[in-house]
């Protein structure tokens, strides 16, 4: 079976959660015998066709973005293409163009959307989007939401009824580096160990101002590991206020990131808008067995983390209860310590990649045209 993939950016050019997630897919759909391919723009498109471990990659140029969607002229005709090589068209939502792509070219073949995200921050645009919207999502053989708390949270995914399905993101423990002995040494010297850690972009709706807030008069210390568009307010805001229990680390890598993990006691994931639909990040810490602390947002963010069973789940942009949540773990490290098993268990159960590589192989085969027993 040929899946061809659809997203707006992926590898090397931008190296988000979505990217991570098709990565995984396509790795876990080969050793099911599926083959795949990603079609995307990039700013360069030099080369054309990249070969990666989980697929071949076509990219073409991107031509203008508009609000975070890129377009591409010359996309319309290696779309056109890549559809004729495919069994079955997986898009990842939200991007637009490539609505516009599926319903221009009246693609009959199975096509199956994995709804990531509401269109949270763009409301000009999604007013003028929705039709376009509507029009796609209604002509998807299958529309997939990653976790129980968005499809029934999402107004798009609620109109949609009961044909959406859930199948969560997942993530791949072979892929991620085993760090040396030396290296945990080495962060242990820089951070110690024992802090709450956050990995991610900075971005507005991560919640990290209200992290900052709720570090005001907090013993323990934290860690923040990631770079975006808010760092430098926040390093800011951190000197204004002398926290000095609060260390940024900017960007770093997967090795880093696992001496990291082992070192933390807990994972703290402050985001406070819907514009966080899953968070890779969390499945990560979930992975290391580490107890989360999380915010009400109704998004998959519940899912992954289950408040008094893997961590504490508080409201958003609260920082005291944030603050209170952070004071619990360090004060109870047994229930700290069953909290991080019960979320290694979970992530067991829901979370790996070749569970999500399964469940989307089986839809695609549910989905194809069934061959027509010939007549005796």
């Amino acid at each position: 079976m040929r899946v061809l993939h659809v997203y707006k950016s992926y590898y090397p050019d931008t190296l988000g959660g979505i990217e991570q997630v098709i990565n995984q897919l396509g790795k876990g759909l080969a050793a099911l015998g599926d083959e795949s391919r990603v079609f995307t723009l990039s700013p360069g498109a030099h080369p054309a066709v990249l070969r990666r471990p989980e697929g071949e990659v076509h990219r073409s140029r991107v031509t203008l973005e508009i609000a975070s969607n890129p377009i591409s002229i010359d996309a319309f005709a290696e779309f056109r293409r890549q559809l004729q090589w495919a069994d079955v068209v997986h898009y990842q939502f939200p991007w637009p163009f490539g609505d516009l792509l599926h319903v221009l070219h009246g693609c009959d073949k199975p096509s199956v959307v994995s709804y990531q995200s509401d269109i949270v921050r763009q409301k000009w645009l999604l007013r003028a989007y929705t039709p376009l919207m509507n029009r796609f999502l209604r002509a998807a053989t299958a529309v997939v939401a990653t976790s129980p708390q968005y499809r029934d949270s999402s107004p798009v995914l609620a109109r949609l009824g009961p044909q959406v399905r859930v199948i969560p993101n997942g993530i791949d423990e072979a892929s991620y580096p085993q760090p040396s002995a030396a290296e945990v040494e080495r962060w242990r010297g820089e951070v110690g160990e024992g802090f709450f850690l956050f990995v991610g972009v900075l971005r507005y709706y991560k919640g990290l101002e209200t992290l900052l807030r709720a570090a005001k008069d907090l013993r323990g210390r934290i860690v923040v590991a990631g770079t975006g568009p808010e760092a430098e307010r926040l390093r800011q805001h951190a000197e204004r206020e002398s926290l000095a229990n609060v260390r940024f680390l900017g960007a770093i890598s997967d090795e880093d990131k696992m001496c990291l993990l082992r070192l933390a006691g807990g994972f703290v994931f402050p985001s406070h808008l819907r514009s966080e639909a899953f968070g890779m990040s969390l499945v990560e810490a979930a992975m290391c067995g580490k107890p989360m602390i999380t915010c009400e947002i109704g998004t998959g963010t519940s899912f992954i983390n289950v408040d008094g069973v893997t961590g504490w789940v508080v409201g958003p942009d609260d920082a005291a209860a944030l603050r209170d949540a952070m004071r619990r773990l360090l004060d109870s490290p047994a229930l700290a310590g069953e909290m991080g098993v019960a979320a290694r268990r979970r992530f067991e159960e829901l979370f790996t990649a070749t569970r999500m590589a399964r469940s989307y192989h089986e839809l695609y085969r549910e989905l194809l045209p069934q061959p027509t027993s010939a007549l005796a």
